[in-house]
């Protein structure tokens, strides 16, 4: 357990997911992108979380919102998928300065693709390399551990795998050594903010280490088992109803009080969260802006 600190306010805006509010221009893209604003006092933070995978639906979606990019300071990448990378050094252009961090996981440069039904590359993409993030003025960041991203607000650091029912969601593979192996997603990443008088909000990108793993290295990370908000994608699109089933059971001992999931969440996933949580689940779409505050 570390002191994380603790936020006064959060704003999560869904720039891009893979879908829109309803009767809105916003434009929708299989990938997730969100902007937080964490206050702490006089303490602002613009902190961009994953790029999506289309930059110009992305530009369009922050110019609706009104989101300038020059006024991102961070970037975290969540995981090296390239629905959630690509396009990133066409966001440090837009950005402009030289100043940016870009937050990750220590692997997420490695080799990573699919087999199945060809092999295919599915990570970052070589526009995206970490020579060419820095060309563009970022000054890359990797780390297995928590980074503090501003008081009340860090990344959770790699997360450590505890359940017995959860994993990956798709058959991946990396080379190491020369040898093709199995992908275990180390990277997967999330962040956790520390709202003063509320709890904890969680953000993820795909869960690919399983949303219950994140939301106990959450509440080991930071002392806190009171949970206000979780918001993300929790890749269960292809999971076994057994594991759908017992993920809304452990979900539900943590007694969130708000859940905005969607992209790889799927279908039937989103059904076992309305029958679950009711109200307090709500699915994700590009244009929500939500509010966590002290008040």
């Amino acid at each position: 357990m570390i002191d994380i600190g603790e936020l006064h306010s959060l704003t999560v805006r869904v720039l891009a997911e893979d879908s829109v509010v309803y009767e809105s221009p916003y434009l929708a893209q299989h990938g997730v992108s969100f902007l937080l604003e964490g206050s702490n006092g006089s303490e602002i933070r613009h902190i961009l979380v994953d790029v999506g995978q289309n930059s110009q639906a992305l530009l369009h979606n922050m110019s609706l919102m009104g989101v300038s990019p020059s006024d991102i300071d961070t970037i975290v990448l969540t995981h090296c998928h390239y629905d959630h990378t690509q396009g990133v050094v066409k966001m440090l252009n837009q950005i402009g300065r030289d100043d940016v961090r870009i937050i990750a996981h220590s692997t997420i440069f490695r080799p990573h693709f699919i087999t199945e039904p060809c092999e295919r590359h599915v990570g970052i993409q070589p526009q995206d390399s970490r020579e060419e993030m820095e060309k563009a003025g970022a000054s890359v960041l990797l780390s297995n551990m928590p980074y503090l991203l501003m008081s009340g607000l860090s990344t959770t650091g790699e997360i450590r795998r505890q359940t017995d029912f959860e994993e990956v969601g798709i058959a991946l593979k990396t080379r190491e050594d020369g040898e093709v192996k199995e992908d275990l997603v180390r990277d997967d990443t999330s962040i956790v903010a520390k709202i003063r008088g509320k709890g904890l909000v969680i953000i993820t990108g795909c869960s690919h280490a399983g949303i219950i793993n994140i939301l106990l290295q959450a509440k080991e990370l930071t002392g806190c088992d009171r949970i206000d908000g979780i918001i993300g994608g929790f890749h269960l699109i292809e999971a076994p109803e057994a594991r759908i089933l017992k993920t809304m059971s452990e979900l539900a001992k943590f007694k969130p009080a708000r859940i905005f999931a969607g992209h790889c969440t799927g279908f039937r996933a989103q059904v076992e969260l309305f029958n679950t949580f009711r109200d307090e689940f709500v699915p994700l779409r590009t244009g929500m802006q939500l509010s966590f505050s002290q008040y």
